[in-house]
């Protein structure tokens, strides 16, 4: 079969799955064949300086895009007054929308299945006029990167204050920031690497960015 017929050997192994977050007091439980960090001690490193240099404020609202798991949307909904998980697997949103009712933080969270390498302005507005102005945005794609959401935050008129880009492709990485910095207006304020995968030539990489002051 499929990945998702994947079943533990003993029955009662069958929800010993978890990743522990605990600055956020946040547990994530995951199936065999979903997506997680490799380097689970290096992950609750990386979720802590993200979320301190997306720095969201109890009143604001942020959002995460391809925001998987809940890796990082949860632990900034322990920080944020509502964070919106954006994810294109339907299992994933499933289990990041379980994840935060486990976690107490069903009512600061709302999770949605999209495509979001088809991400459009129509979509960011859509995404405005349900939840009210986004402060605060969180992006952590996969190698191919986020060409759609970074065009669409470059060209909307109603831009988050701060966006924290998670890559582990510095390629895909560097042409999105092009496109926020030189068609949004975006600054980029600060960068750094992350040695998620110890003995190999990949690196997780993380960039923020900042609206420019006229």
């Amino acid at each position: 079969g499929n990945p998702q017929t994947i079943e533990p050997m003993l029955s009662a192994d069958a929800d010993c799955l978890t990743m522990e977050l605990p600055e956020f007091d946040v547990t994530l439980p995951f199936k065999p064949a979903d997506f997680t960090q490799v380097n689970h001690p290096l992950n609750i490193r990386l979720v802590s300086r993200v979320v301190e240099l997306l720095e969201p404020q109890p009143d604001e609202t942020a959002a995460d895009f391809f925001c998987g798991l809940g890796n990082f949307t949860l632990p900034l909904a322990t920080r944020a007054r509502h964070v919106i998980g954006l994810e294109g697997a339907d299992t994933l949103v499933a289990r990041a929308g379980q994840a935060a009712r486990q976690n107490g933080l069903a009512e600061k969270t709302a999770f949605a299945a999209r495509d979001l390498f088809k991400w459009t302005l129509d979509d960011w507005n859509q995404l405005l006029q349900t939840h009210g102005r986004i402060d605060r945005v969180l992006i952590d794609p996969p190698r191919a990167g986020a060409l759609a959401v970074a065009e669409t935050l470059a060209a909307t008129p109603t831009k988050p204050k701060r966006i924290v880009y998670v890559s582990c492709n510095p390629e895909t990485l560097a042409h999105d920031t092009a496109i926020l910095v030189h068609n949004g207006g975006w600054q980029l304020r600060a960068a750094g690497v992350v040695n998620m995968f110890p003995h190999t030539a990949h690196i997780e990489s993380v960039a923020v960015f900042e609206r420019q002051v006229e």
